[in-house]
């Protein structure tokens, strides 16, 4: 959402959507890749594997399963604006997208526990800290003190899962015309030899699988609300709510194809 951080990597052969500015298209995004990573599962399922190392060794697939990195610039944006939609899909992402290829990275200015939430926190076992002003600010981050007294210009702390204390690294610079000539040279070659990357549509975004159920429910009660898809599909209340409005788009463009305008007559003169 800062608009001006990541926009330096647009256009380059490894991305599967445009770098991302606005809100509304990032809960979108989000929501796509929920639906991507459930659709996975099914895959996997199907095939009796674990995970997608086992799935792409297997004959049985005729295309290779692709890794999706998620890179979330300035969390904190997203979770003063959308915080009820964003968290339980990033958390979603974040404990079961390991297995197929789906992977997380958050990144934040402000890590203040409103921002980085207990379940955020529970599932990114892996954390960098770079200098921070408080100890409150490095427990948000690390659950440990240790990150105030860093030194600045990438000295950083870094915790895993393997880890049973934070290693304290430095991390490297990369000025503005070093990204400039990397992404350039990446440009170079995707027009040199072109790379197949998925294709995102705004349509593939927002289906939820359990629309066709939700418009059953609407079929069999003249009136419902949010609150009785939630209790009868057994979903969050923000789910129940985009379900609500796919349901009153569908109705609304139902009507108009049944009762299309007339056309304007000729007026004499």
């Amino acid at each position: 959402p800062k608009r001006v951080e990541l926009i330096a990597f647009d256009g380059i052969p490894h991305l599967m959507t445009p770098v991302i500015t606005e809100g509304e298209k990032a809960v979108e995004i989000l929501k796509w890749l929920t639906l991507e990573m459930d659709g996975r599962y099914r895959r996997l399922a199907q095939l009796k594997v674990h995970n997608i190392d086992t799935y792409n060794r297997s004959n049985k697939v005729p295309k290779p399963m692709p890794y999706i990195v998620l890179i979330v610039d300035e969390l904190a944006d997203l979770m003063m604006s959308r915080a009820d939609e964003i968290e339980p899909h990033l958390c979603r992402l974040a404990q079961m997208g390991r297995a197929v290829g789906i992977h997380c990275v958050v990144a934040t200015q402000r890590p203040s526990v409103d921002v980085i939430t207990g379940l955020i926190k529970a599932n990114f076992p892996t954390r960098i800290s770079f200098a921070v002003a408080s100890l409150v600010d490095s427990r948000t981050i690390l659950d440990t003190i240790g990150a105030e007294k860093l030194l600045g210009r990438g000295d950083m702390l870094y915790l895993s899962a393997e880890l049973s204390k934070p290693k304290r690294l430095q991390g490297c610079f990369a000025s503005q015309q070093e990204l400039e000539r990397v992404t350039r040279f990446w440009s170079d070659q995707a027009r040199a030899q072109p790379i197949e990357v998925l294709a995102y549509t705004g349509e593939q975004a927002v289906k939820d699988p359990l629309l066709e159920q939700a418009k059953q429910l609407a079929k069999d009660h003249k009136q419902i609300s949010a609150s009785y898809l939630q209790r009868q599909l057994r979903i969050g209340s923000a789910r129940a709510e985009e379900l609500l409005r796919q349901l009153q788009e569908a109705e609304a463009q139902a009507s108009q194809a049944a009762n299309p305008p007339e056309p304007e007559q000729p007026q004499s003169t």
